[in-house]
């Protein structure tokens, strides 16, 4: 099992772009399924953003054509990079990890759209 801490959260304005990074404290294999979560105040956490080993991507659709999710299994680390930003995506973006049964989350960080 792999732990996740996540960086790049901030204050952006609408229109504005973040990106992401989640990095594993192990190795991230090519049969791993690494995905990006959020959960806005008041509101169940919902997928955000997925990609399993072998590069197939699911996006939720209030992302699609803003969010692009990659990996790179070299460096252990998942990416969400965020475009066109609307104060709608302003919630905590968690990394999460599975591996068969396994599972594990990251810590989360905090992304605020608003001008």
């Amino acid at each position: 099992q792999v732990q996740l801490v996540e960086s790049g959260g901030g204050l952006v304005q609408p229109g504005g772009s973040l990106r992401l990074s989640c990095a594993a404290s192990g190795s991230i294999l090519s049969i791993d399924t690494m995905g990006w979560y959020r959960q806005a105040p008041g509101k169940q956490r919902e997928l955000v953003a997925s990609i399993t080993g072998g590069g197939r991507t699911n996006y939720a659709d209030s992302v699609k054509g803003r969010f692009t999710i990659s990996r790179d299994n070299a460096k252990n680390t998942v990416y969400l990079q965020m475009n066109t930003l609307k104060p709608e995506d302003t919630a905590v973006y968690s990394c999460n990890w599975r591996r068969w049964s396994l599972e594990s989350w990251g810590q989360g960080t905090q992304v605020t759209v608003s001008s």
